[in-house]
C-alpha cells in the first residue's frame, strides 16, 4: 500500500493535524448517497471541488422486513465505490463518512457496514440521531436568524425525520466554530419516519390524511410539542427546512421552470402561502404531481410522504415565514472538521478515524432528548 505524502517536517497530511485543506463528507440515508469535497476558503467557508448523488433506495423493504435487502446493499456499494474513487482523486483529504437510519434500524446494519469496508474500503460510521442534529444545525447556521428567540432545523430523511431547537440569538453569536464546539441546541428528537419509511407503511384511499394523522400523534407524544409549541405560536420561532422535501416544495411554490439551486437556497416564504401549495399537491394525483417540472428525475414519487411530514410539524410548531437552505448534512460535517476539535474518533482496538471526535449517543432515538 502506498504510503500518504508527507509534509517538509516528515508529518503525513490528509489526516487530523496534517497540513490538508480539502475535506470529504460523505451522508449514506435511507434513500440516497452523497458526497461532498471541499476545501476550506480563508474565510473559514466551503469551496466546493466535487460532488456526488445518487438514488441507492437502501432503505427499500426495511420497514416491512427489518433488514436491509441484497439487492439495497448492493446499489448501496456501487454508489460507494464511486464516491471512493472520486475522494482519491483528491488526495490528501480529511475525510469522515456516516450513515444513518437505515444502517441504524436494520438488524444487519452492522453487517453491512463491514462489508462496504471490505469491499470498498470506506469506513462508515453510523451516527447518533443527536449527531445528525448537530451537523444539520451547522449546515443551516447562515440560515438563522436572530429576530427570532428560537429555531427550529427540520431534516426529513428517507428513513427518519431529525428535528432540533436551537438557540437563535446564542447560534448567530458563537458562529460556525463556537457552534461546532458547543452548539447551542436546546432539545432533539428523531422519529422513525421519513419520505421511504412513512410510504411503505401507509396506503390505500385517503392515504395522505393517514399519513399527516400518524405523524401528527407521534410528535406531539414528544415533550417539544408542548415545550416549544407555545413559543412558536406566539411567533418567537424560526423554522429552517433544509431538506429535499422542503427545496422541492419551494421551487413548486415559486413556479420554477426547472430547479435552480441558487434561486431556491436561502429563499424566505411565507408559511400561509406555502401550505397553500401543499395543498395543491397533495390534492393532485400522482400523475399531476410528476408533471410539476421540478418535480422530475424521481422526486414527484416520494413528495406525498414528505408533504405530510411537513403538514403535521407546521401544525405543531407554526411559524409565520420559512427559511430555506439547499443543504444539509455533508455541509455540516465538513464544517464541522474544519472547525471542530482536531481529535478524532477512535475505532474498536484503540485505532482513530479522520474526523473530529462525535458528540456522545444520544439515548432511545424515537421521543428525543433535551440539553
Amino acid at each position: 500500500m502506498a504510503k500518504p505524502p508527507r509534509s517538509r517536517r516528515g508529518k503525513a497530511t490528509g489526516r487530523s493535524g496534517g497540513a490538508s485543506r480539502t475535506y470529504a463528507a460523505l451522508d449514506l440515508g435511507t434513500n440516497n448517497c452523497r458526497l461532498l469535497v471541499a476545501e476550506r476558503t480563508a474565510s473559514g467557508g466551503l469551496r466546493v471541488v466535487d460532488s456526488f448523488s445518487q438514488i441507492v433506495a437502501l432503505g427499500e423493504g426495511l420497514a416491512a422486513t427489518g433488514q436491509l435487502s441484497d439487492a439495497a446493499m448492493q446499489r448501496a456499494i456501487d454508489a460507494l465505490r464511486k464516491c471512493s474513487d472520486k475522494v482519491k482523486k483528491h488526495r490528501p483529504v480529511q475525510s469522515r463518512f456516516i450513515a444513518t437510519q437505515a444502517c441504524r434500524a436494520a438488524s444487519n446494519g452492522r453487517d453491512f457496514t463491514s462489508e462496504v469496508r471490505r469491499a470498498v474500503g470506506l469506513r462508515l460510521e453510523t451516527i447518533s440521531p443527536k449527531e445528525e442534529a448537530k451537523f444539520a444545525l451547522l449546515g443551516s447556521l447562515d440560515l438563522v436568524d436572530p429576530v427570532y428567540d428560537f429555531a427550529l432545523v427540520i431534516d426529513i430523511g428517507g428513513g427518519s425525520t431529525e428535528l432540533s431547537w436551537i438557540d437563535a440569538k446564542s447560534a448567530a453569536s458563537k458562529g460556525v466554530k463556537g457552534c461546532a464546539t458547543r452548539p447551542p441546541i436546546l432539545g432533539w428528537a428523531s422519529f422513525p419516519v421519513g419520505v421511504v419509511t412513512l410510504s411503505e407503511s401507509i396506503e390505500g384511499e385517503d392515504r395522505y390524511s393517514q399519513m399527516v394523522e400518524h405523524v401528527t400523534t407521534m410528535m406531539r407524544a414528544n415533550d417539544a410539542a408542548t415545550r416549544f409549541g407555545p413559543l412558536f405560536r406566539a411567533g418567537r420561532g424560526q423554522l429552517i427546512g433544509n431538506s429535499g422535501t422542503v427545496t422541492s416544495l419551494v421551487a413548486v411554490h415559486l413556479g420554477l421552470d426547472r430547479y435552480i439551486r441558487s434561486v431556491v437556497d436561502g429563499s424566505w416564504v411565507d408559511s400561509a402561502e406555502l401550505i397553500r401549495t401543499m395543498k395543491r399537491l397533495s390534492d393532485a394525483t400522482a400523475v399531476e404531481r410528476a408533471q410539476e417540472p421540478c418535480l422530475a428525475g424521481g422526486r414527484s414519487e416520494l413528495m406525498l410522504p414528505g408533504l405530510a411530514i411537513l403538514d403535521a410539524i407546521f401544525q405543531i410548531w407554526p411559524s409565520t415565514r420559512v427559511r430555506v437552505g439547499d443543504r444539509g448534512l455533508r455541509e455540516g460535517i465538513l464544517l464541522s472538521m474544519m472547525h471542530g476539535s482536531s481529535e478524532s474518533p477512535r475505532r474498536p482496538g484503540g485505532r482513530r478515524n479522520r474526523g473530529p471526535r462525535p458528540s456522545k449517543p444520544a439515548a432511545a432515538a424515537p421521543q428525543g432528548t433535551s440539553e
